[in-house]
């Protein structure tokens, strides 16, 4: 008489290979994620910028800035940062445009 071996359970595969469209998946994440990044580190810089400037204004208003040009200087940086923030805006939304007007 011959003796039954027991039935192993079915192990799930594994697999190394990733299929060309998990890697676009993944390509996709990190430039939308480099794009997020962008735009986020652009409107922090304004955030900062604005805080430093009216810092700034208000230590000249208090009397405690020695050097005016120190609150002018503020100012300017704080508009150049927005003023970035606005251009980057508009090409960007231009460069979306231009890809929905192109035809398949």
């Amino acid at each position: 008489m011959s003796s039954f071996q027991s039935i192993a359970p079915i192990q799930p595969i594994t697999t190394t290979w990733t299929s060309p469209a998990a890697e676009s998946t993944k390509n996709e994440e990190s430039g939308a994620s480099m794009f997020s990044q962008i735009f986020t580190s652009l409107i922090n810089n304004v955030k900062e910028t604005d805080a430093a400037k009216n810092e700034a204004y208000y230590a000249l208003a208090t009397g405690e800035l020695d050097n005016p040009a120190q609150a002018t200087i503020a100012a300017t940086q704080a508009s150049v940062a927005s003023e970035l923030l606005v251009q980057m805006r508009d090409r960007t939304l231009d460069a979306y445009s231009e890809l929905m007007r192109i035809s398949l």
